[in-house]
């Protein structure tokens, strides 16, 4: 039973207490005229007389008290009946000796009446305010445990294993909340394990999915020079499967890439001290793709990167720079603000201005790739991964398209 209904039936059993209290003290007149009553009056009065005198017992019992020897006698009885007051015989040792009137009966029975209602009201009071409590601590250790706990199944229905059970020290369900609390302990630390079991999965599948995009590149650029520069039909027919092949896989990886896209964020980025002239070396493992022009001597230093995470990023962006593009690519490099700044450009028309924000966002891909392969991931990833290695990318148009990589020192 929900406790607002033990609150109601106690307010309805309370009110009709009320109500019959209330009815029976308002009774009609007649009530008050009732012979046992004025009886028993009269005997009280017979002892008061006794004890305190005529006066004072009138005084204390609001009536009159008339002897036969009084001289006044019979006009005070008429007057008395005339009146309407109630006339009783008085007796003294057993003979009547007078009479007892009340002019107005009913002062003392209304007395009477508002004492005792005031005290059944007390009664009243006490009685519900018993009840309250009464509901309070059904409420308190019987009925609020079960409210808390329907909110924690709720919580536990939805997916929120992290909804506490608070238990109490004096809580008589004490042992059968702690059981749901383990329920939601272990059912918390079952989704943690499935949940890195999956991020595991899932790291693995994105991270070998996008690694082999870099080599797959590679042989498809080595494959496009041999079948420019090769004469021989038979090694032209083979570098040609080998080529349909390594684009197959390509689509295969990019398949899986996506498959994994909201995972992406897993894969790892682990930055160490490298020498910069690696990166120069980076550059060169590319030019299978194209002419790549170095402007300037790579300043010496040591710097913070991921070598594999790099090469992934400078891949993408030359890529992109011969796939979009016609014509060399230039590199400079530039030492300034605790780093290097390493500027990639093509010669191609660039990108519309109001297309430049939206280059690196997941999916994205420019107007300019109607056509060309690809799942716009290169460029997204390529700035995560930048910022993972503390360093930034920037991309922009500049008599063509540049992106501008600045990778921190170590140190």
């Amino acid at each position: 039973m929900k406790i607002k209904y033990l609150i109601l039936g106690h307010a309805a059993m309370t009110v009709c207490f009320l109500f019959l209290l209330l009815s029976v003290f308002s009774q009609s007149r007649y009530a008050a005229l009732d012979t046992l009553y004025y009886n028993e009056k009269l005997q009280m009065l017979t002892e008061c007389v006794g004890e305190q005198g005529r006066s004072s017992a009138e005084e204390a019992f609001g009536c009159r008290l008339l002897y036969f020897t009084d001289a006044d006698y019979k006009e005070q009885m008429n007057r008395l009946l005339q009146s309407g007051a109630v006339i009783l015989d008085y007796y003294e040792n057993g003979e009547i000796v007078g009479k007892a009137a009340w002019n107005d009966p009913t002062a003392s029975w209304e007395k009477e009446q508002k004492a005792l209602l005031s005290t059944s009201i007390l009664f009243l009071f006490l009685f519900f305010a018993a009840g309250c409590l009464l509901i309070l601590a059904v409420w308190h250790w019987y009925v609020r445990p079960f409210v808390r706990l329907k909110a924690f199944t709720a919580q536990i229905a939805k997916g929120n294993l992290d909804f506490p059970l608070p238990m109490e020290k004096h809580n008589v369900f004490g042992a059968f909340t702690e059981s749901f609390d383990i329920m939601r302990e272990e059912l918390k630390r079952a989704r943690e394990s499935e949940y890195r079991a999956n991020k595991s999965k899932k790291e693995l599948t994105a991270g070998l999915s996008h690694d082999m995009k870099t080599p797959l590149a590679t042989i498809k650029a080595a494959c496009e020079v041999i079948q420019v520069k090769e004469k021989n039909p038979d090694t032209l027919e083979k570098v040609a499967v080998i080529a349909a092949k390594a684009e197959m896989m390509e689509k295969l990886t990019d398949n899986m890439l996506k498959a994994t896209l909201e995972e992406l964020e897993v894969l790892r980025v682990e930055p160490s001290e490298e020498s910069s002239p690696v990166i120069v070396d980076m550059f060169a493992e590319l030019r299978y793709y194209g002419e790549i022009r170095l402007c300037n001597e790579m300043p010496e230093c040591l710097v913070l990167i991921d070598k594999m995470r790099l090469s992934q990023v400078i891949d993408n962006i030359v890529s992109n720079a011969f796939k979009y593009a016609e014509g060399a690519v230039t590199v400079s490099f530039k030492e300034a603000d605790g780093g290097l700044y390493i500027l990639i450009r093509d010669r191609g028309k660039g990108v519309p201005e109001e297309e430049l924000a939206l280059l690196c966002e997941k999916f994205y891909r420019g107007s300019n790739a109607q056509g060309q392969e690809g799942a716009g991931l290169g460029l997204y990833l390529a700035k995560m991964f930048m910022g993972r290695m503390g360093g930034g990318m920037e991309c922009g148009n500049d008599e063509g398209f540049f992106v501008k990589l600045y990778v921190k020192k170590a140190g």
